[in-house]
């Protein structure tokens, strides 16, 4: 699988794919990750991606052309399956999306900044819209790394125990059941003795019934 992410600040994506399971994806060559600076596309001398926006306004805005260099530039190397840009006003991403797109084979995402990217490209070339929760941030480089972390790590061959990520919350509508190891027993604060019994039966009703509680409590609205 193959993730390209354009956006105007490169260095602030080097961190997230350096580490842990998104580094070890990467070595096993089961996803590629590629970031695109988008000056590189910039028709201009000062390389400059953003300018005023028509009909007046606060904040610049970035511009059509940057962009559509890039993203044509891409596509006539390879055919994308989805181009997603991230945008507080998407669609909020959830489990059930990371699922979808890590059937995928080639996604490219589209990194906002400033006051958010010309019309036209999202009219033109964006296939889905991706929002990680109702607040702002600086950029859309953080919530492209989520995206990628949320759905390389369901990728068959990523973890060492693939069991893992079907039993995350939310893969099966409910939030994860508590978890708990070494020591049994901590300052007198003991593992529940069920977890200690060697009964997988009980253990795994133990377990249902725990998520269950938890998402009553914590996300009712899961539930519905």
């Amino acid at each position: 699988m193959r993730f390209d992410i354009i956006t105007v600040l490169p260095g602030l994506l080097e961190s997230p794919f350096a580490h842990s399971i998104l580094q070890r994806a990467q070595k096993k060559e089961i996803v590629e990750i590629h970031v695109h600076n988008l000056r590189d596309y910039a028709t201009n001398k000062q390389k400059s991606v953003d300018d005023y926006p028509y009909g007046g306004g606060s904040g610049m805005v970035m511009q059509i052309e940057p962009f559509a260099n890039c993203i044509e530039h891409l596509k006539s190397e390879r055919d994308y399956d989805e181009i997603i840009f991230m945008t507080p006003d998407g669609k909020t991403f959830n489990q059930e999306a990371a699922n979808e797109l890590s059937g995928k084979e080639n996604i490219l995402i589209l990194s906002g900044h400033y006051k958010g990217i010309d019309q036209r490209i999202r009219d033109i070339y964006v296939t889905r819209e991706i929002s990680i929760g109702d607040y702002v941030l600086s950029g859309g480089e953080l919530p492209a790394a989520i995206v990628v972390d949320a759905v390389v790590r369901l990728i068959p061959g990523v973890l060492n125990d693939e069991t893992s990520a079907l039993s995350d919350s939310f893969q099966g509508e409910l939030l994860d059941a508590p978890v708990y190891s070494r020591p049994a027993d901590w300052k007198g604060h003991k593992v529940p003795d069920i977890l200690l019994s060697g009964d997988e039966a009980k253990i795994n009703h133990w377990r249902h019934e725990e998520a269950l509680k938890r998402t009553q409590e914590r996300r009712p609205d899961l539930l519905e």
